[in-house]
């Protein structure tokens, strides 16, 4: 039979496609209508050998088999899985899975040989019987490819096919073991943090979210994936606190919940009502209970699985006693936000409860007046993705940003200790000339939702009424006293959400705590001076939302301080932005994340230009933060305070130049300032200055020499000559400390210190004690049973000044080596 009509043969087919039933081996599986994943599922079950070789792996394909590789793990099959990392189609969180599933068990590979394309989709299985199956064709490990796809794969039998069964045994043998690398953390870290999204992804993630069952309970995903393996290996080492720095938008609240969902009893802590109602949603899903709890304002719950409080009551001292919470009674602490932990009431609960893990979240660690925030948990960052890498991952949403000319006169405003005076601010802000300029580029880029953060609550009341009375439904949202345009943050978000209200004005309202994905325009309205306001405002419009492909940033820009580290800013990589910023005006197009847009008028750039020829002397700035950090403190910083509150871009600036690094010599740099108190002065020139500085000077690749120079401290009643048996004490008690630890742990012969003795810690002393005697003879006298310090500073071992420098360097030495540590460690993961 002929057919000549186009469309009659395409139908004839189609008919004789469906109604024949069409018989198909068992070995046969084309997508159509059976897929590869029950076999697999069938196979798994019987196999005491496994091996795996697929060009990508996704992270819904790894949860696909989820339960299967679990099972495998229960029955110590061992698994191998040779796969591909080219064009960045593997997701690290995918490897992640894989490894945090089968931990030891599965031997994972990257195919290592460059030039030459790597497509192969074999899954080998071997029996009991010494039969086996091998499934191979066009399936990769991911949810379309194993569930929906049109994919053609096809099985050999062992025992039907023998010799090809063991001609693909063989060579994937050689690819495994001669042509690969092992992903061990450390390589998968460098995978992790070197992945972009590839373009093509993104018609791959749609297939992959197509019709996805609606479940009661998420998964964790993308990077919290990533930091709960983190966070499993980083207790596994003994640590019992650490921060994870993830940008806003990652659900660092859901990790948490997934985190500490093993626990029985936790807490979680957070300075905003809202931030506990949010959270307090997501650890019930989480968890699937609702015996959780509030502490704050007027409720006092007690004797629940998950308490949620506000700092500001929990971190009241009357409730931090026995008649309301033991010092252990949590199990699990979590603060949110962690960035405010170093204020007072935070303090308070951070000394009392002692829990077996803390875990500190937040999106922006760098506080605008430079406390370290890190230092509260010895620098134990045990996970980190900030926003360029954020967003380079497809996990955050890209921006379009525009940096516009505004012409009030910064220079007529007073300035002082660090900011502008807001009276003066205020009027220089709430003019009409400004609100035209503002409200025209916001009606250029016809924005549904947008934000915008002002310099005081007159500000944002202003400009509500501006943009009300020009037609643009807005609204001031504001803590305190209620303004005219000001409503409630509740009523607020609802009227946002639906749409009646386009705009939302605030000061710092909505800095943080704020979940609305749908915001597709962020404003800057005043001068933003602080790195971590910044990054927390732009992080607001930066939470992915369907159909939603990027949020619009307007930045009014003047001749105000620090305006010229903006474009710096927007690398999302705030190390070092001071130097970077004396070497070139802007950063260039590989420095912003991908698919973001930066864009500054002209004017701008003769102002950034302007302000870096300005730049100061770095001397004149070390002394300007000192001066700043002692008018903060209300007293004289200390070598520790110095360290913890310099600005991070002036400190990087002088650590590396002996001339004019401070911490070189302390004593020297307060005397050069007249700053020494008249018995201090003394010091000058002498043998203890000498000592000091050479003890501010040791090197450090290990803790070790603190514990010995602990031990001549003697908590303040310092000893110039100490026994073995007070060396051992001293080291056992220093190495009591999880985070003091960290070099014991990581040596192989140090795993087991907690059970060490006399003997042991007495060994690991003889590396100071030697290192010592050969860097500063002068000073250290080894004698065997004892270890002395020469008697020439007998005449000043009791000065309370000199006591006093001492533990201090202490103290800032045992900081800055936590704070290497964690730059060391960031280093690796380049």
């Amino acid at each position: 039979m002929t057919i000549k009509n186009k469309s009659t043969k395409e139908e004839f087919i189609k008919g004789n496609l469906v109604n024949k039933e069409i018989q198909l081996s068992t070995n046969c599986i084309t997508g159509d209508r059976d897929h590869l994943l029950d076999k697999l599922r069938q196979a798994f079950k019987k196999a005491k050998k496994i091996d795996i070789i697929v060009a990508f792996l996704m992270e819904s394909g790894v949860r696909l088999l989820e339960k299967d590789l679990k099972d495998v793990l229960n029955r110590n099959v061992p698994i191998r899985i040779l796969t591909g990392n080219y064009l960045n189609i593997t997701q690290p969180q995918a490897l992640y899975l894989l490894k945090d599933i089968l931990k030891d068990r599965v031997d994972l590979r990257f195919y290592n040989i460059s030039g030459k394309s790597f497509h192969p989709k074999a899954y080998i299985f071997e029996y009991d019987n010494k039969d086996g199956d091998i499934f191979i064709g066009s399936s990769n490990i991911s949810k379309s490819a194993l569930t929906s796809g049109i994919e053609w794969n096809y099985r050999i039998r062992k025992e039907d096919n023998e010799l090809d069964f063991q001609c693909y045994k063989d060579i994937f043998e050689d690819l495994f073991n001669n042509k690969s690398i092992i992903v061990d953390d450390n390589e998968l870290d460098k995978y992790s943090k070197s992945w972009r999204k590839p373009k093509l992804f993104f018609d791959m993630e749609n297939k992959e979210k197509t019709e996805e069952k609606i479940i009661s309970y998420p998964k964790p995903k993308d990077a919290q994936i990533e930091a709960l393996y983190k966070l499993k290996k980083f207790r596994e080492e003994g640590f019992d606190r650490g921060i994870v720095v993830a940008a806003t938008g990652i659900g660092k609240t859901y990790l948490a919940a997934f985190d500490s969902s093993k626990y029985n009893k936790v807490l979680f802590v957070a300075h905003r009502q809202e931030i506990l109602n949010q959270a307090e949603t997501s650890f019930r899903i989480v968890r699937k209970t609702n015996n959780t709890g509030f502490f704050s304002g007027n409720r006092k719950d007690r004797n629940k699985d998950v308490l949620f409080a506000t700092v500001q009551t929990l971190g009241q001292k009357q409730y931090l006693c026995d008649d309301y919470f033991k010092e252990d009674e949590f199990d699990y602490i979590i603060i949110d936000e962690f960035h405010h932990a170093v204020a007072d009431n935070y303090q308070n609960i951070l000394d009392y409860f002692k829990p077996k893990f803390l875990l500190g979240l937040t999106a922006t660690p760098e506080r605008m007046d430079n406390r370290d925030v890190f230092e509260i948990c010895n620098h134990n960052v045990v996970y980190e993705v900030r926003l360029k890498e954020a967003i380079n991952k497809g996990w955050l949403t890209p921006f379009r940003y525009y940096g516009i000319y505004d012409d009030v006169d910064y220079n007529n405003i007073s300035f002082k200790n660090g900011k502008y005076d807001d009276k003066e601010l205020e009027e220089a802000l709430m003019i009409n000339k400004r609100g035209d300029l503002i409200l025209k580029h916001y009606n250029k880029y016809h924005s549904k939702r947008a934000l915008g953060f002002c310099s005081s609550r007159n500000h944002a009341n202003y400009m509500a009424k501006y943009f009300s009375e020009k037609g643009i439904p807005a609204c001031a949202v504001l803590s305190g006293e209620k303004l005219e345009y000001c409503i409630g943050r509740k009523e607020a978000l609802k009227k946002f959400n639906s749409g009646e209200i386009k705009v939302i004005f605030s000061v710092d309202m909505f800095n943080e705590g704020l979940d609305v994905p749908s915001v597709d325009m962020v404003m800057f309205l005043r001068p933003t001076q602080s790195s971590t306001i910044f990054l927390q405002q732009l992080g607001r419009g930066l939470r992915k939302h369907k159909n939603k492909k990027y949020v619009n940033v307007l930045d009014f820009i003047g001749n105000y301080k620090k305006a010229n580290l903006i474009p710096f800013l927007l690398t999302g990589v705030i190390k070092n932005i001071d130097e970077k910023s004396k070497k070139t005006i802007i950063p260039t197009e590989e420095d912003f994340p991908e698919d973001c847009h930066i864009d500054f008028d002209f004017r701008l750039v003769d102002i950034f230009k302007k302000m870096r020829e300005e730049q100061k002397k770095i001397i004149d700035l070390v002394i300007e933060e000192y001066y700043r950090i002692k008018h903060e403190l209300k007293r004289r910083p200390t070598r520790l305070d110095m360290y913890k509150y310099i600005d991070d871009n002036i400190y990087n600036n002088i650590r590396t130049k002996s001339k004019i690094n401070i911490f070189n010599d302390y004593l020297g740099f307060l005397n050069k300032l007249e700053e020494l108190d008249e018995e201090e002065n003394r010091f000058i020139g002498t043998k203890a200055h000498d000592f000091i500085v050479k003890i501010e000077t040791t090197a450090m690749t290990k803790t070790y020499k603190m514990p010995l120079l602990l031990a001549f401290y003697n908590n303040g009643d310092f000893k110039l000559k100490v026994s073995e048996e007070e060396i051992y004490l001293s080291f056992k008690e220093f190495y009591k400390k999880p985070s003091n630890a960290v070099d014991l742990i990581r040596d192989k012969n140090g795993k087991n210190y907690k059970e060490w003795g006399r003997e042991e810690y007495l060994k690991v002393a003889k590396n100071p004690r030697n290192a010592f005697i050969n860097t500063a003879k002068e000073f250290f006298i080894d004698k065997g049973e004892t270890y002395e310090i020469t008697d020439e500073l007998e005449d000043y071992v009791k000065n309370k000044y000199f006591i006093s420098h001492f533990k201090d360097v202490i103290d800032y030495k045992t900081s800055e080596f936590y704070k290497k540590r964690l730059e060391k460690r960031e280093e690796l993961n380049k």
